[in-house]
């Protein structure tokens, strides 16, 4: 059976698949990144990673893998297929098409941005499948995006578009790991929510879950930290809309898994905001925390087809 490779890798965990044509997810895995080992163990597990789904493929379906697809975290050279930079997990300027083609013996590697690659199943098969134009938003420990365009997602003269989590939304704020005060990501992302709800409410192991948990029983605490991180998502949101035009907003990531709680006053508040520019849908993402590795496989289908008609 014909299929690809394709890995998704995050801060702390990798999500694995062999993926049909169709999209199917064929056979699925998840192994920790262990990225308290340091950068070069991560490669190597990536790396050995990889190298046991393509021995799955021969095992079970008696082919090798025809590509694979690659979504790692941070800054992404995705002509180069170098993984440029990433905070949380410590490496710098890992050849990492090159090294995962190598140990897969010359299959050919596709290497994007795991926003951006999320962004790319959403668009196609996800929530944004009917849009062309849209801006997909996950809200986790961060908040990034990935800016939709007739079917590709932009990556930008130097693969950092839809950076939306840094720009600044409240000046003089939280100091961001990117260098600046009030990034949009240290007011309004998962981890920003739990940090404030857990200093409000006493209980060190509070989390952005459980401020949703409170909202919805009526606390007047939870509602305030809530919606101070509703008000500025809007602001953010608002900001890339008037930049980008575009026809819907897809907010994802474990802040989505809110529903209502989290998607009722957002709305308000980006209705509240604009003011010549047309009010975009907002729908929460469709393919929750398998997107990266769809993405990851239609990467790979997209290097196949893109190598047989050059």
């Amino acid at each position: 059976m014909k299929h690809v490779i394709a890995l998704d890798v995050g801060g702390t965990g990798m999500k694995a698949a062999l993926a049909g044509a169709d999209g199917t997810l064929l056979y699925e895995a998840r192994r920790p990144t262990g990225r308290d080992r340091g950068p070069e163990a991560v490669v190597e597990t990536i790396l050995g990673f990889a190298a046991e789904l393509r021995d799955v493929g021969r095992e079970r379906f008696g082919s090798t893998a025809l590509a694979a697809g690659v979504a790692v975290p941070g800054i992404v050279d995705e002509t180069t297929g170098t993984a440029v930079y990433a905070a949380n997990l410590g490496w710098r300027d890992v050849p990492m098409r090159a090294l995962l083609s190598e140990r897969l013996g010359g299959v050919p590697v596709a290497l994007g941005h795991d926003v951006r690659t999320g962004g790319l199943a959403e668009g196609r098969i996800g929530a944004g499948r009917d849009a062309d134009r849209f801006l997909f938003v996950p809200l986790g420990t961060g908040i990034a995006g990935a800016i939709g365009l007739d079917g590709r997602i932009e990556a930008g003269a130097h693969g950092s578009a839809g950076e939306i989590g840094h720009l600044v939304v409240r000046p003089g704020g939280h100091t961001c790991g990117c260098g600046q005060r009030g990034c949009l990501e240290t007011v309004a992302s998962a981890a920003a929510v739990g940090r404030d709800w857990a200093a409000v409410c006493g209980d060190p192991r509070a989390g952005a879950a459980d401020c949703a948990k409170a909202v919805e029983s009526g606390d007047p605490r939870a509602r305030e930290v809530w919606q101070g991180a509703v008000d500025a998502l809007a602001d953010g949101l608002v900001a890339g809309l008037t930049l980008l035009d575009p026809r819907m907003l897809i907010i994802g990531g474990g802040l989505a898994e809110a529903g209502d709680t989290l998607f009722a006053p957002l709305r308000e508040a980006v209705r509240a905001r604009v003011t010549f520019q047309q009010l975009p849908t907002i729908v929460p993402a469709a393919l929750g925390d398998a997107a990266g590795c769809l993405g990851a496989g239609l990467l790979a289908w997209d290097l196949l087809s893109t190598e047989v008609t050059a």
